[in-house]
């Protein structure tokens, strides 16, 4: 039962995740729905780890690897979202500086 649950907790997760990427005009929007999508993926990879061999910490180990990348992500994404204001003055996604000129 609670298989299922984490299951469906995970792929609204991501769906919510996939909807805000594609939709958003915003880089720091994307950012955030980019760590939505690796705790979806969190979420499977300790549920399937779990249920299919408790003994082996496969999924766990990886999970610590997928928190790694995401915290590399909280870390140089921010930077690089500040860079682009100081030359666009915006961080909006699909604005270029030849729309400025």
């Amino acid at each position: 039962m609670i298989f299922e649950h984490a299951l469906v907790l995970s792929a609204y997760l991501f769906s919510i995740g996939i909807y805000g990427l594609i939709t958003s005009r915003n880089m720091v929007r994307a950012l955030m729905c980019l760590e939505l999508i690796l705790n979806a993926v969190n979420i499977n990879l300790v549920t399937f780890s779990d249920f299919f061999d408790r003994r082996q910490l496969k999924g766990n180990i990886f999970s610590i690897f997928v928190i790694a990348v995401a915290a590399a992500e909280a870390a140089i994404g921010p930077a690089i979202v500040s860079s682009i204001y100081r030359n666009r003055k915006s961080t909006r996604i699909n604005q270029s500086n030849l729309l400025n000129k």
